[in-house]
């Protein structure tokens, strides 16, 4: 019985891989010049560059992590673009001071290194869910926030779960997001 079916998926899976085989030979054709690679090098708001680096193809190490619930009236804490969405970064100490007043309300603020780590973040956006960061994939600088959520249908009222985790800024260069990709401002 696996037989067959494993035979079907195969045989339809196959024609694509071909297709996709000449597609990108006949792309790699057409360039006359090597692709060129994106900067990495950028600006701060004070002016200051960034110090280049390769982008991380690889697992981003958790170096802190926290879960718990977050009121849905602080998410004017978050960074503004990111208050509608449920993965996404913090990167700088004021407002990582911000959200955990909100998060964690009368605990010490953990001390960052903001200039090499961000502080990532997953929260609910449809159903009270209690969630945490249990692994940071990143491949060609772009970094995939992996969570393990419960599932229930109780809806979002004062609070959402949240979990925030630190990992190394270095080689991270956006977050993909349910809405896309996220560039990592620094």
């Amino acid at each position: 019985m696996i037989g067959p079916v494993w035979n079907h998926r195969l045989g339809a899976v196959l024609p694509v891989l071909a297709c996709f085989a000449v597609t990108a030979g006949c792309d790699m054709e057409r360039q006359s010049e090597p692709a060129a690679v994106p900067s990495i090098q950028s600006e701060t708001p004070a002016g200051h560059l960034q110090p280049e680096a390769p982008p991380l193809t690889g697992e981003a190490e958790i170096m802190q992590s926290w879960q718990g619930d977050y009121p849905v009236a602080g998410f004017d804490q978050l960074p503004e673009e990111q208050r509608d969405i449920g993965i996404g970064y913090i990167a700088d100490g004021k407002t990582f001071e911000n959200v955990w007043q909100a998060f964690k309300p009368g605990e010490a603020v953990p001390e960052i290194d903001f200039k090499d780590h961000l502080v990532l973040f997953a929260r609910n956006t449809e159903f009270f869910n209690r969630i945490r960061i249990g692994k940071v994939k990143v491949t060609d600088g772009v970094a995939e926030v992996l969570a393990m959520e419960t599932m229930s249908a109780m809806p979002i009222e004062d609070k959402v779960a949240m979990s925030l985790a630190v990992v190394p800024r270095k080689g991270i260069l956006s977050i993909q997001s349910s809405d896309g990709m996220l560039p990592i401002k620094y």
